[in-house]
């Protein structure tokens, strides 16, 4: 009985693997703050299997495809910017950007015309088939990761979105500088 007790509680200890990891750091290095493990570890862990799951749902677009249908699809009726706006949006350079534009038009999910306003750009436009494409991807994407948050009340998701909300910001504020 003692033993089970024993396993129970050491079970109840090490929830997940950061605690087991932070346990034998705790014994091993008792003089260190291991505070930043406990979460950075955690997102770390979390992000690789969101990164899994996010491929899976993109597997047809992959993920630069879907990252740039998206911007087209959020930018709202008629679904159309710039490639300066895009390569804004997805974070890449002018040559990424042209390759990738390259690829969706040859795939029929946007297209491209002269800019009327200005003789020397173009607009990308998603076409139905694009639209189609990134909304299932994305409701595939909520499928899967509104799985990962069954644990969390919605009062406690509201928390820690908020929470990473603040934290983030911190790095959104050293890329804007």
């Amino acid at each position: 009985m003692a033993l089970l007790r024993d396993n129970l509680a050491r079970m109840e200890m090490n929830r997940d693997e950061v605690d087991r990891l932070i346990a034998a750091w705790k014994r091993e290095r008792p003089d260190a703050d291991l505070s930043p493990l406990a979460i950075l570890s955690r997102i770390t862990r979390i992000s690789r299997h969101l990164d899994l799951a996010r491929r899976d749902a993109f597997a047809e677009l992959e993920t630069w495809g879907f990252d740039v249908l998206a911007a087209l699809r959020r930018a709202g009726t008629p679904h159309t910017l710039s490639p300066s706006q895009l390569m804004q949006e997805t974070m890449v350079s002018s040559g990424t950007m042209t390759n990738r534009l390259d690829r969706l038009e040859e795939l029929k999910l946007i297209t491209r015309q002269p800019d009327p306003s200005d003789g020397r750009g173009s607009l990308v436009t998603l076409t139905a088939l694009g639209m189609k494409k990134v909304d299932a991807a994305l409701d595939d994407l909520l499928l899967k990761e509104r799985k990962f948050l069954t644990e969390l009340s919605k009062n406690e998701q509201a928390e820690l979105a908020d929470l990473l909300s603040r934290l983030a910001a911190n790095f959104d504020i050293e890329n804007n500088d």
